[in-house]
């Protein structure tokens, strides 16, 4: 694929899991000689107290490719918190990256160009959560990432899709207010 890729954005979100466990990533994906790559280094550079940026590993020094950076929706207080999202989620978005790979989403051929942006969704209730099941978590992340970049690369949902089904979707928790909940 000779064609540059300068931003794609995507999400998804997998739940249906045990309490806590649903994934909701948001990813930006882009060549890394354009505005992503300043992106990226703006973020791996300009830490935040309370929302770490780390990038995706196979294990504590094995970075996949393309390179890709994890920043936490929710800002990281405690130590349980911390081991679970920079442990299995860390290793699942990593996994999800590679199953993008592999299945074409993301151009192998573009694995040294492109960087990845992933805003993790980890819920904060995750720490009250006893006897967590760290396989069914791991599983529920590497979906979620791999939905979400195969969305970015594939412009899900469409304009026209949007457009017939505009009115047919609603919000849940626009929902939920109306009844109150």
């Amino acid at each position: 694929m000779s064609d540059r890729i300068v931003m794609r954005v995507g999400e998804s979100l997998v739940a249906g899991g045990p309490p806590g466990t649903a994934a909701e990533p948001e990813v930006a994906i882009g060549e890394m000689d354009g505005p992503m790559g300043s992106a990226f280094a703006n973020l791996l550079g300009d830490q935040v107290k309370g929302h770490s940026r780390v990038l995706a590993l196979l294990n504590t020094d094995v970075m996949v490719r393309p390179p890709t950076i994890c920043v936490s929706k929710v800002t990281v207080d405690d130590s349980r918190y911390t081991n679970i999202l920079m442990g299995t989620v860390q290793y699942a978005t990593a996994m999800g990256v590679l199953d993008a790979v592999r299945s074409g989403d993301i151009p192998k051929d573009k694995a040294d160009e492109l960087g990845i942006i992933v805003s993790v969704w980890l819920n904060p209730g995750i720490v009250d959560v006893e006897n967590l099941d760290h396989q069914v978590l791991f599983d529920i992340h590497r979906k979620a990432t791999w939905q979400a970049i195969h969305k970015a690369m594939t412009f899900e949902p469409s304009i026209d899709w949007l457009l017939e089904n505009q009115d047919k979707v609603v919000h849940k928790y626009f929902e939920k207010g109306l009844k109150g909940e």
